[in-house]
């Protein structure tokens, strides 16, 4: 009945259902077939929320990256990233790359990367001569890299629902981060040589960086605050959130001077907005793995796979391909719940890291925010850039390129992921 309820969902699913519906329907009707008392819906949705003091982080983060755009730090990262890179090759593409690496160290999530610094940096690069789908593709592209680096919304999430270090996890998505920017600043550097995209006319002066650096140097300081608190111990992932929070607060109140009533306001009704769709997925997917977990699926996919074969490497092989099928349907939050956990079992019984299995799930997952047909933050970006879904994905190939090639070596490459971690352990 376990694979039962699985195929109900899918169908469900492709039939247009919400995936909230798709999820909490077939674990509704597994209940009632079997006589268990329907109390225990609402006992397992609610206490995977109450009992789960590391999910307390996600709305948090939200609300630290929506609080950055409408207070306008974001503006001040932009101007900092140009001033720093504009004159490679590319130039404000190649901005919007290292900007997104920026954020991402304050927002911990892709679609907040397109929809807040996303506005600013198409805007810009349409000023500067780029068509309006490449400066799209670029964007979309780069925001993959936020929810790997730290703070990580998909990260925080896959750590409390598999019980592996959320701190390890998030110091371990640096590097793997760091070469995701690389990869995507080669391909961007190479089509604006063929294409002669402009970029800035020399190099700025020691001056200039320090000028640009010194109002962006407060919003730097956010991520070095939250790794470095978690690595010495002052906090858990969780207070690191709060006092991210509690930090941005008060930059934007005493330094910069821009927060206002009205920022506040939005950025809580936008944070409210953002969390709920995720904690309502959490609450109906916790249903749905406990009668998974009930009827055994885990285990039954782990022998099946191990049947295939023990060799990590090749299980690795399998996983990616499952992943980046399953990131083109279903959206991060929902794969990290549902489908995530059945893989982990047979990999890391294999001997592959449970943190090192993490960053490459969540990885692969984050290339299915660009891939139709449910691709995220394709949809999102398109709304942005004004251009249309094909045109994107028309500029899109090249970065897709780089972005798995990153997988790649983040999957066979394990000490990407985890000499950081492993460093800090010892």
């Amino acid at each position: 009945m376990g694979l039962s309820v699985i195929a109900l969902f899918f169908l469900l699913f492709i039939l247009g259902f919400p995936v909230v519906l798709a999820i909490v329907f077939p674990a509704v009707l597994y209940i009632f077939l079997n006589d268990i008392p329907i109390e225990l819906v609402s006992q397992r949705m609610h206490f995977a929320l109450a009992d789960s003091y590391t999910l307390i982080a996600v709305p948090v983060f939200i609300f630290v990256g929506n609080l950055m755009n409408s207070a306008g730090i974001t503006r001040r990262i932009f101007k900092f990233a140009d001033t720093l890179v504009g004159r490679m090759p590319g130039g404000l593409a190649q901005v919007n790359i290292f900007a997104s690496l920026i954020f991402s160290g304050m927002s911990g999530a892709a679609l907040a990367d397109v929809g807040g610094l996303g506005q600013i940096e198409i805007q810009a690069m349409k000023e500067k001569g780029f068509t309006s789908s490449f400066s799209g593709a670029v964007t979309c592209a780069s925001a993959t890299v936020g929810p790997i680096f730290p703070p990580s919304i998909p990260l925080v999430i896959y750590g409390s629902v598999t019980g592996v270090s959320i701190v390890k996890l998030l110091i371990g998505g640096i590097i793997p981060a760091l070469v995701a920017v690389f990869m995507l600043m080669i391909v961007t550097g190479a089509v604006s040589i063929i294409r002669n995209y402009p970029r800035a006319e020399r190099w700025p002066t020691v001056r200039e960086i320090v000028q640009d650096a010194l109002p962006a140097i407060p919003a730097l300081l956010a991520p070095v605050l939250l790794v470095a608190g978690m690595l010495m111990g002052f906090f858990t992932p969780t207070e690191a959130a709060s006092a991210t929070f509690a930090y941005v607060v008060l930059i934007t109140v005493f330094i910069y001077r821009d927060l206002t009533w009205e920022h506040l306001k939005m950025s809580a009704i936008n944070t409210v907005k953002a969390t709920s769709s995720i904690l309502v997925i959490v609450a109906a997917a916790a249903l749905f793995g406990w009668i998974l977990a009930i009827e055994q699926v885990p285990q039954m996919f782990g022998k099946f796979l191990l049947n295939i074969s023990d060799n990590p490497a090749v299980l690795l092989a399998i996983v990616n391909g499952i992943l980046l099928i399953v990131g083109m349907f279903l959206d991060s939050t929902t794969a990290t719940l549902l489908i995530i956990p059945i893989l982990m079992s047979p990999v890391v019984a294999a001997g592959v890291d449970p943190v090192h299995f993490g960053l490459v799930a969540v990885f692969n997952l984050m290339i299915g925010l660009m891939t139709p047909p449910m691709g995220l933050s394709l949809f999102m970006i398109s709304d942005v850039a004004k251009v249309s879904i094909n045109a994107v994905l028309r500029e899109l190939w090249p970065f897709f390129i780089a972005l798995l090639v990153t997988l790649a070596l983040l999957t066979y490459v394990p000490e990407l992921s985890l000499w950081i971690p492993n460093m800090v352990g010892r």
